[in-house]
């Protein structure tokens, strides 16, 4: 079993990293994943199963984890100016950029024009619709920052370079 699992991770990472624009060192992507070709991925980064859509930028830091079933949607329909209603036939693209050291649990939505700071952590279910401060936990639909973690400590384990 642990064999087919290195193969699958194998597979999956190989064929993610040939989609992205850019991306760092020790990547490992456990889960099918599908990205955009406007994707920079840092180092140090684990997917467990994502999915980018929309022709917007998505940055991603070092030191990424994620959870399954992520999806970041960066290009919306036209609702608001277009042509037609609902919607006409253009899209409003928006970048995401996630700094380093981001955890973003299971089944979470990014929408585009999101910044998602430093060392944040994203609760599971979360829709993630503005922005979140960096060294924040955050959670909920819209999701909001409810605590901080312990920045001191943070600050730490980062100076010492213990990431996993």
């Amino acid at each position: 079993m642990r064999l087919i699992k290195k193969m699958l991770t194998f597979m999956f990472t190989k064929i993610s990293l040939i989609m992205v624009k850019n991306h760092g060192k020790n990547i490992h992507v456990n889960g099918l994943s599908r990205f955009t070709s406007k994707t920079v991925i840092g180092n140090n980064c684990h997917f467990n199963g994502i999915k980018i859509t929309g022709n917007g930028k998505v940055i991603i830091g070092d030191n990424f984890h994620s959870g399954k079933g992520i999806t970041i949607i960066t290009s919306f329909h036209n609702y608001d100016h277009g042509m037609a209603l609902p919607y006409d036939n253009t899209y409003i693209d928006k970048d995401v950029i996630i700094e380093d050291n981001v955890w973003i649990g299971l089944n979470v939505i990014v929408l585009g024009g999101v910044n998602i700071g430093e060392g944040a952590v994203i609760q599971a279910g979360s829709v993630v619709v503005s922005d979140i401060p960096a060294h924040s936990i955050a959670g909920g639909h819209p999701a909001k920052p409810f605590k901080m973690r312990d920045i001191d400590h943070y600050n730490k384990l980062k100076k010492e370079k213990n990431f996993f």
